[in-house]
C-alpha cells in the first residue's frame, strides 16, 4: 500500500490544478476540521502541506519543518509569503476543481480561512511559458522516491515530504524580445532540442542549480506548472524533498549569496511569493496525522 502521498510524485503533472492557501483562524477548531480533513483528502487529487505555524499551534513539533526564509541575494529579494495550510488540487476541468475548492474552503471553516489561490495549467510536453521544457534534470523512479520521501524517523514522518513552493511572475515581453541564443543563455538549454550548452555563461540558471554540483548534491522533484491571471503570468515553482536543504541551497546560489553570481533567470522573472510546507504521509489510505497529535 502506498505509504506517501500518490500526488507527490505522479507524473506528468497534472493538465489542470489549483493551489490553495489558508490561514489559522481557530485553534480550538483546528482538530475536528483536521479530522474531517483526514477523509477528504486521497494525496492523489489532492495533496495537503502543513506549515510551522498550524503544528505550533496544535503544540506537535515537525522535524525539520522552518518557515520559507526571506531571502536578500545580491541584487535579488526571495519574499516569505508563509501561511498555515497549502492544499494543492489536480484535475482534468477547471470547472469540477472550482467546486471542489469551494467544498474544501467550507469543510476547513472556520479553523482556516482561504487567503490566496492560485490556477495552474500544464503547457505543451511540461513546458514552461517561456518554452523551456521544465524539470528536465527531475530525478526518476527509486531516484524520485529518495529525493523526495523521508526514509527514516518517527511515528507519521516516515514518507512524508517537505514542499517549497514560489510564484515566479515572468516578463514574458521582453524576455520574447532577446535574440534566441540570449534566452538560450539565460536558461543554459537550446530552446530547439533541450540539450545542455556546453559553453553557457556561468550565470545560466543549468549552471547555478546543477543538483550534482552542490556538497552534498541537491537533488529535489519539480513539480513546477504556469499561471495565467489577466496579463500576469509566470511559473508555480514547487519543489519535493526529503528536507528543504536542497532546495535552499539551489535558492543560496541563484540569488548569489554562494559567489557573488546572480542566476540569469532574474533577468526575466522574480519570485513574488514563497512558503515551506510539510506533507505528512498515509497510514490505511488516509492522511498519518500522528506527528500532529491528531488520529
Amino acid at each position: 500500500m502506498t505509504y506517501y502521498q500518490p500526488g507527490i510524485l505522479a507524473t506528468p503533472v497534472p493538465s489542470q490544478a489549483r493551489h490553495l492557501f489558508f490561514a489559522l483562524e481557530s485553534v480550538e477548531a483546528l482538530p475536528a476540521v483536521l479530522e474531517k480533513l483526514m477523509q477528504q483528502v486521497d494525496g492523489t487529487s489532492a495533496v495537503v502541506g502543513f506549515g510551522k505555524s498550524l503544528v505550533n499551534a496544535l503544540g506537535a513539533k515537525v522535524a525539520g519543518l522552518r518557515p520559507f526564509p526571506a531571502m536578500i541575494g545580491v541584487g535579488v529579494d526571495n519574499p516569505s509569503t508563509q501561511h498555515a495550510l497549502w492544499l494543492w488540487l489536480h484535475g482534468e476541468d477547471r470547472g469540477e476543481l472550482l467546486n471542489r475548492s469551494h467544498a474544501f474552503e467550507a469543510a476547513l471553516a472556520p479553523a482556516l480561512r482561504l487567503v490566496q489561490m492560485n490556477e495552474a495549467f500544464r503547457h505543451m510536453d511540461g513546458h514552461d511559458l517561456t518554452g523551456y521544457e521544465d524539470g528536465t534534470e527531475n530525478p526518476h523512479d527509486e531516484a524520485a522516491v529518495a529525493a523526495a520521501l523521508v526514509a527514516e524517523g518517527d511515528d507519521g514522518m516516515v514518507g512524508g515530504s517537505f514542499a517549497a513552493i514560489q510564484q515566479w511572475q515572468h516578463d514574458l515581453s521582453g524576455f520574447h524580445g532577446l535574440a534566441s541564443h540570449e534566452q538560450d543563455n539565460i536558461m543554459g538549454r537550446r530552446k530547439s532540442d533541450n540539450e545542455e550548452l556546453d559553453d553557457a555563461p556561468v550565470c545560466a540558471h543549468v549552471k547555478r542549480t546543477a543538483q550534482e554540483s552542490f556538497s552534498p548534491e541537491a537533488f529535489i522533484v519539480r513539480r513546477s506548472m504556469p499561471w495565467i491571471e489577466g496579463d500576469r503570468a509566470g511559473l508555480m515553482f514547487l519543489a519535493f524533498g526529503h528536507s528543504f536543504n536542497a532546495f535552499e541551497a539551489q535558492l543560496r546560489r541563484m540569488s548569489g549569496l554562494e559567489d557573488g553570481i546572480t542566476d540569469a533567470l532574474y533577468r526575466i522573472s522574480r519570485p513574488i511569493t514563497g512558503g515551506y510546507y510539510w506533507c505528512p504521509p498515509l497510514k490505511d489510505g488516509h492522511l498519518d496525522l500522528r506527528a500532529l497529535n491528531i488520529g
